[in-house]
């Protein structure tokens, strides 16, 4: 039986592998060793209302329960020597792959999230028939408590060779998954096989010296330092934080911890997952050197490694710090990286409630998360290509599993997950998408109804079973130049914020109360960071794209997330002007909303952008060369 400890103020705080935090029957008596700014609310106090991010949740929730158990079973019981007549998965799944098992991992974190979201019993149904049977195969295994779709002689090989393919990145995958279905469904058993589970990896770990561990961790391995972490704050054992805090890989991590941006080469999804465990276990230790390692890192990747539509890496590395121009092939802005990205965002905002991080996460979720899901099947992109007049390629539905098929199955299940925060005295409203709140701790409900962005006001009422004193803090967007006006009750708020910060309004809230928030957008440019004239057009919070039609283009579904790549697309256009004012040549286009055209600057013809996550698919850039009438005339010639 857990001890529960409800005396702590921020007990709530004890994140899980989705960064969503845990309910107080969930909890160990563990305290939390930091102060915390605020909180995010469960994902069953959020439901979204119609519009596009409820859109693509459903239609991920078609996808999860498409999915037939049996066949995401198969090769754990074969592993088991247990019998299955299924037929495998294929891709990343298949038989003989390395990482077989990732994607049943990511499937238990998105059925969770799904009935954590909907309340759909259909979710939490088919997470329980799977830890039940997993739980078998972990028995067939014998008594370590390992459980993977793939032999234990993998772990072997890894610790004599290194030449396996990620294990313990795919056994960190199964082990969240575990912790998931425990908190969201409320099933012990998932905890009781993911203890198991964390009994192995502390036996296996605990075998290595320091320099065998540290040979073993330059494979990729997720953030099973996170998800050992999660397992000391579900049951207080101390030896699953001992393992944790020893599964820290000194070459990536020690310059992280001396402000060293040293990612250049590296593979990116590789080195967000270990940061996101070094901040879980700032959380629970307090150690000023995860801190800084985890806050550099965001600053980093954020500030200098990312693109304008919030995600980073080509060919799945970093570059040089400020150097993007030249790493725009189709092989751009991986998923897996804004997933991982905007969980450490999450997280970290807990901490400062800062608006530059809650304006980075609106920035990934509207144009790179959203706009990763095909709006015809639900099926996830792996690459975004950004220049050049490429098209996104899609998972087909069972034969490729690749990692950002997993994230994405999470991403479209979770958008709820952010939208607000709050302290004991403070409610943070961080993004403007259509949902309802209910604060069950206030009594407090708030219902937010908005087009956002396809207008630019949202509104919010409040029910209230008392009236509540509360400072209502409403993000004001580093994008809102032309100022953010507020009402209350019809009467206009005063105040003196800047964009890039959070108003505050403190007053008693009562039954009827309505707030209107006007963020008036507007057309600007953003460059590269190392190429002034290689630009985006962003209006608002959402990055535009340049339309290029479907010539050429093959059904997006592939096996091979770059089997569209091996032919290059038609001769990209050029913005030919000598002015860097974009209104001045981009316009809307009448009655329809987000889409706009050049007037006569776009070369050889004018081009129609619209807003990347609404836009059909098709050809498209994000980014496009500006260049003078004389450079026109010399390309011509």
């Amino acid at each position: 039986m857990l001890k529960v400890n409800t005396r702590c103020p921020f007990a709530l705080i004890l994140s899980l592998s989705a960064l969503t935090f845990l309910a107080p029957a969930a909890l160990a008596d563990v305290h939390p060793a930091i102060n915390f700014k605020c909180e995010p609310f469960r994902l069953q106090d959020v439901r979204l209302l119609d519009g596009p991010f409820k859109d693509a949740m459903e239609r991920d929730g078609k996808y999860l329960l498409e999915f037939e158990p049996d066949r995401l079973l198969h090769n754990f019981r074969v592993t088991a020597g247990l019998p299955s007549n299924a037929q495998p998965l294929g891709g990343w799944e298949a038989a003989k792959s390395e990482l077989r098992g990732h994607l049943v991992g990511h499937y238990l974190s998105a059925c969770a999230l799904m009935y954590a979201s909907t309340g759909d019993t259909r979710f939490k149904d088919r997470a329980d028939l799977l830890v039940a049977e997993l739980a078998k195969c972990q028995s067939a295994l014998g008594t370590s408590g390992y459980l993977s779709a793939f032999p234990e002689t993998f772990m072997d090989r890894l610790e004599s060779t290194g030449r396996v393919w990620a294990p313990y990145y795919t056994l960190h995958k199964v082990l969240a998954g575990l912790l998931d279905v425990h908190v969201y469904c409320d099933n012990a058993q998932a905890l009781d096989v993911g203890a198991k589970f964390g009994n192995w990896v502390h036996w296996r770990i605990g075998r290595l010296s320091d320099d065998q561990l540290q040979k073993v961790l330059n494979v990729e391995h997720g953030g099973i330092n996170e998800s050992m972490a999660n397992l000391y704050a579900l049951t207080g054992k101390t030896e699953y934080l001992q393992t944790a805090q020893r599964i820290y890989h000194k070459r990536v991590l020690d310059p992280l911890a001396s402000r060293e941006d040293k990612l250049a080469g590296l593979h990116a999804n590789t080195q967000f997952p270990k940061v996101i465990g070094i901040a879980r276990l700032y959380e629970l230790t307090g150690n000023d050197s995860d801190h800084t390692i985890a806050e550099f890192f965001w600053d980093s990747v954020v500030n200098h490694h990312s693109y304008v539509t919030g995600s980073n890496s080509d060919h799945e590395h970093f570059g040089l710090p400020d150097r993007l121009n030249t790493h725009v092939s189709p092989y751009t802005a991986e998923s897996c990286n804004t997933y991982n990205m905007l969980k450490l965002t999450r997280e970290l905002f807990t901490w400062d409630a800062s608006p530059a991080q809650a304006d980075y996460y609106e920035r990934g979720l509207y144009n790179h998360i959203l706009a990763s899901q095909d709006p015809r099947t639900g099926m996830m992109a792996y690459h975004i290509p950004l220049y050049g007049g490429w098209y996104m390629a899609y998972n087909t539905p069972f034969d490729s599993c690749w990692c950002c098929t997993g994230t994405g199955m999470e991403n479209h299940a979770k958008y709820g997950d952010s939208i607000y925060f709050h302290n004991d005295t403070d409610l943070f409203v961080n993004l403007f998408i259509p949902s309802e709140l209910n604060w069950r701790d206030k009594g407090i409900s708030v219902r937010q109804e908005t087009r956002y962005p396809q207008e630019d006001i949202t509104r919010l009422e409040f029910t209230c079973s008392q009236p509540q004193e509360l400072t209502l803090q409403l993000r004001y967007p580093a994008w809102a130049q032309k100022g953010m006006n507020i009402t209350i009750n019809g009467q206009p708020f005063q105040h003196d914020q800047h964009p890039g910060s959070f108003v505050a309004v403190s007053r008693t809230w009562k039954t009827g109360d309505r707030v209107e928030i006007k963020l008036p957008m507007s057309l600007r440019l953003e460059p590269m960071p190392d190429n002034p004239n290689r630009v985006a057009i962003c209006y608002g919070p959402v990055v535009l794209a340049g339309e290029l039609g479907t010539e050429d283009t093959k059904p997006p579904y592939v096996k091979g997330q770059g089997d569209l790549y091996n032919i290059k697309p038609p001769a990209m256009r050029a913005l030919v002007t000598n002015s860097r004012d974009v209104n001045e040549w981009v316009e809307p286009v009448p009655g329809k909303s987000l889409t706009f055209r050049t007037k006569g600057v776009g070369q050889p013809q004018d081009i129609t952008f619209t807003a990347f996550y609404e836009m059909p698919p098709q050809r498209y850039s994000i980014y496009w060369d500006m260049i003078t009438p004389e450079q026109w005339k010399k390309q011509q010639q």
